[in-house]
């Protein structure tokens, strides 16, 4: 992995809103909003509702440090804050489909509006902090060695 792929200013800013971000929803988790947290964890997952939103808020607080501090690994903490993104879509499926209200998301509609986010958010981390374009070198690069 390309670790130090140039990020333009624009993209530092959008990283450290997204690192804020992840920074105060981790924290909700653990605090002001854990109950809301738990309408998006899915009933299959087979351990306590409140542990997987302490855990995944634990997880959000780390990574989103990790955007904001950790500058040599800016392009792993894309990836992986992608990957979390993904690993969370469930949950939102699981709130749309139990039609259980949450974060101001009272009807289908909102919920249903809400699943198209996800993808934008894990396009934000990983253009943010380079990963899209070290990826995009990485392609093109095994393109010529081929």
């Amino acid at each position: 992995m390309q670790h130090h792929t140039h990020t333009t200013t624009l993209q530092n800013l959008a990283r450290i809103t997204m690192g804020t971000f992840m920074v105060v929803a981790g924290t909700g988790h653990l605090t002001f909003v854990r109950h809301d947290f738990q309408a998006q964890v899915p009933d299959w997952i087979p351990l306590d509702k409140d542990s997987v939103v302490l855990q995944s808020g634990v997880v959000e607080i780390g990574l989103g440090l990790a955007l904001l501090f950790w500058k040599s690994r800016r392009i792993e903490m894309g990836l992986g804050l992608a990957a979390f993104y993904a690993l969370v879509f469930p949950g939102n499926i699981h709130q749309y489909t139990h039609h259980l209200s949450a974060f101001g998301l009272d009807t289908d509609a909102k919920r249903l509006g809400r699943l198209f986010f996800q993808p934008v958010l894990m396009g934000w981390a990983l253009w943010s902090t380079g990963a899209l374009k070290s990826l995009r070198s990485q392609r093109a690069a095994r393109k010529r060695h081929e």
